[in-house]
């Protein structure tokens, strides 16, 4: 399992990718996010799922370990960013 930090970096910076464009709020945040967190967590989309998207469209073209490397490079792109 991809052990987020849950620093809502990828939240905030939705615009980032055309994949998200149906869940910014108009500023590149995503509209669900309230007090950094999801308030949708439990119902939100396959893209916002790391484990469920590398099972269905990455776990063919990729091992795991190095879609979670991917992921925590952007992470931390995107934390750098909002220094």
């Amino acid at each position: 399992m991809y052990k987020c930090e849950k620093c809502g970096a990828c939240c905030r910076n939705i615009s980032k990718s055309n994949l998200y464009q149906k869940l910014d709020r108009g500023d590149g945040v995503c509209k669900y996010l309230r007090d950094n967190l999801c308030e949708i967590y439990n119902n939100r989309p396959v893209l916002c799922r790391i484990d469920e998207c590398f099972k269905l469209y990455f776990s063919k073209i990729m091992s795991q370990e190095q879609y979670y490397k991917l992921n925590r490079i952007m992470c931390k792109n995107l934390q750098n960013k909002e220094e």
